[in-house]
């Protein structure tokens, strides 16, 4: 399988975090669902000075970059404007 590291930093906007947090529960579903099917490494939230969430960060893996794609086009902080940017690189998790 082909590994990735995903990087998203959330909008900064007044009601960024309250966006997140609305759909933050369909967010986890959807991790559960890629953990079920063998595309889920693991995940976590970016914190601020604060302990605020302003982004996250999930090592992902697919079979080719279709399902990374097709991952892209249906993750809900993306498709309800939760991560402003989003930065996906080839990843390997070390074999330790």
């Amino acid at each position: 399988m082909n590994q990735y590291i995903v990087t998203g930093y959330d909008y900064t906007d007044d009601e960024a975090l309250k966006r997140r947090m609305d759909v933050r529960p369909h967010h986890l579903d959807g991790a559960r669902d890629l953990k079920e099917k063998g595309n889920y490494v693991v995940g976590g939230a970016l914190l601020n000075e604060d302990g605020k969430m302003i982004g996250s960060v999930m090592i992902l893996q697919f079979e080719n970059e279709e399902g990374l794609d097709a991952w892209k086009q249906s993750e809900i902080y993306i498709t309800q404007k939760i991560w402003e940017s989003v930065d996906v690189k080839p990843f390997k998790v070390a074999d330790v």
